[in-house]
């Protein structure tokens, strides 16, 4: 398996750090030392600057890109998702769910998973769905959407911008390469603080 991390200017840095760093470590995984490979690919080989002035230089083009049938493919926030120039990367979304592999989308790019009608079927959530009705003209997932921190329907999972470590969870749980048990203190652990999180996310790697 590998996740593909779509990469472009004006980028979130904050909405796939928590995804990336476990896929890629694989620290916390059922089976150490498989982790995932996470591979940064983009419409061009020229570099991108995030939204905070972070300079990447992406693996390799989509176009130059193979899929097989068990990777994830992760789709940040930014401020260009209305635009055509994603609309490379929307081909390959329609090719990953025609084939049943995992796609996750947050902030930005669930509007544009909106406008193209990828989440007229779909259970799914968003930044907020009074916006999303009002920048994707088309958009008729009105009644599958729900007010959520994230939202996992099969193979499609969204979240507003606000939810990153929500979203990590989600995807995390959906790949099953945590336990149950070391995913819920690795999220406690995130989301509330508390040192006993730690050593409880330590005992279940035992």
């Amino acid at each position: 398996m590998n996740a593909y991390l779509y990469i472009f200017d004006t980028l979130s840095d904050w909405e796939t750090g928590y995804i990336t760093a476990e896929l890629n470590t694989g620290r916390f995984f059922k089976q150490p030392g498989n982790p995932v490979r996470v591979i940064t690919i983009a419409n061009t080989k020229d570099a991108v600057k995030t939204m905070g002035g972070i300079t990447i230089l992406p693996d390799q083009t989509v176009a130059e890109t193979t899929f097989t049938g068990n990777d994830l493919l992760i789709l940040p926030g930014g401020e260009t998702w209305l635009e055509d120039i994603h609309l490379p990367i929307l081909s390959v979304v329609t090719e990953f769910l025609s084939k049943g592999m995992i796609v996750g989308a947050i902030c930005g790019a669930t509007f544009a998973l909106a406008k193209a009608g990828i989440l007229d079927t779909r259970k799914h959530t968003s930044n907020d769905l009074n916006f999303l009705q009002q920048i994707c003209s088309g958009y008729k997932g009105a009644g599958l959407y729900l007010n959520e921190p994230a939202v996992t329907d099969d193979n499609v999972i969204t979240a507003p911008g606000t939810a990153p470590l929500e979203f990590a969870k989600h995807i995390l749980k959906r790949l099953e390469v945590f336990k149950p048990e070391t995913l819920d203190a690795w999220y406690s652990l995130h989301k509330l603080k508390e040192p006993n999180y730690f050593y409880a996310l330590m005992a279940s790697l035992q």
